[in-house]
């Protein structure tokens, strides 16, 4: 039997969102027998500094797990370089790692989730990624878990074999694709995944996670997902570095254990549809889309 996967927890300024992350974490059937490992970033700024610290207090009371290693950052690295160099250390030591954030609600079978997929696909080289957030698809008919092509980065899990593939340079990328290629990556153009690639080449984002998506992509390779999510993301308060004010992808988390995986190594046209259609009409309607830049802005201020 395979060893259980190490956790790569990421935490930076936000002690709420941490210590429910934390505490919903430990809730997993498998944390008691997992290793956590918790990435935390230094302050950016004089005004962080206090959180950051209330932070790292309440990480060394962290208990329920096989082991806790903490690793505070004396600099400010940023979320993308704290996490390649967090998931590349791991990897290198464990040959597969969990990837959680600080703001990150996951449910008691999220680990169980994950460890069971590393296990069946670790010799399947198509299968590079495997996520555990779903958007909520209205297609109730979708299996209870499925391959696509897209790389959620709202807790995931890869393997040594597959993460090599990552490509960090954004020039190196951006080369190996044409019109085609784009309206792929794109979901025929229903996310705006290359419009993220332009605006981290022209420094207006640092994302690791669309660098980490095109990697996937150009090789051909498919994520694993549940049709239902295993985790909701609770950062979409204003309160993130990258994350506005919204409740498009707010979702109820699968109460149950994913019992089926596929067995073919393929995208699945159903959910594809499923993921297109709910992309194409996430923002809903014009009035609902001025409520909620009326309620972002309002707040913001």
């Amino acid at each position: 039997m395979q060893a259980l996967a190490p956790i790569a927890l990421f935490v930076y300024n936000r002690p709420k969102h941490t210590e429910r992350t934390i505490k919903f974490l430990k809730q997993n059937e498998l944390a008691s027998e997992s290793r956590l490992f918790v990435f935390s970033d230094g302050f950016r700024s004089g005004a962080d500094e206090t959180q950051v610290l209330e932070v790292r207090e309440l990480l060394k009371h962290i208990d329920g797990f096989k082991s806790v290693e903490i690793i505070e950052a004396k600099e400010n690295m940023g979320l993308a370089k704290s996490i390649i160099t967090g998931v590349s250390r791991l990897i290198n030591d464990y040959k597969q790692v969990i990837v959680l954030e600080d703001d990150l609600i996951t449910s008691p079978y999220t680990l169980t989730y994950f460890n069971e997929a590393l296990n069946r696909y670790r010799n399947e080289d198509k299968v590079m990624h495997i996520s555990a957030y779903m958007y909520p698809l209205k297609n109730a008919g979708l299996p209870e878990s499925f391959f696509y092509r897209a790389a959620g980065s709202w807790g995931w899990a890869t393997w040594e074999r597959a993460w090599k593939h990552f490509e960090p340079d954004i020039h190196v990328l951006e080369a190996q694709f044409d019109p085609a290629k784009k309206n792929a990556f794109t979901i025929d153009q229903t996310m705006n995944f290359w419009k993220q690639v332009q605006e981290f080449k022209q420094g207006k984002n640092n994302s690791w996670a669309i660098r980490w998506y095109a990697s996937v992509f150009l090789k051909g390779g498919l994520t694993l997902n549940p049709s239902q999510s295993l985790v909701n993301n609770i950062g979409h308060d204003g309160s993130g570095i990258h994350s506005g004010i919204n409740d498009i992808y707010n979702v109820i988390i699968n109460p149950n254990p994913v019992t089926k995986f596929p067995d073919l190594i393929e995208e699945d046209r159903a959910a594809y549809e499923a993921i297109k259609d709910f992309l194409k009409h996430r923002k809903g309607s014009l009035w609902q889309r001025i409520k909620r830049y009326v309620a972002e802005h309002i707040i913001k201020k």
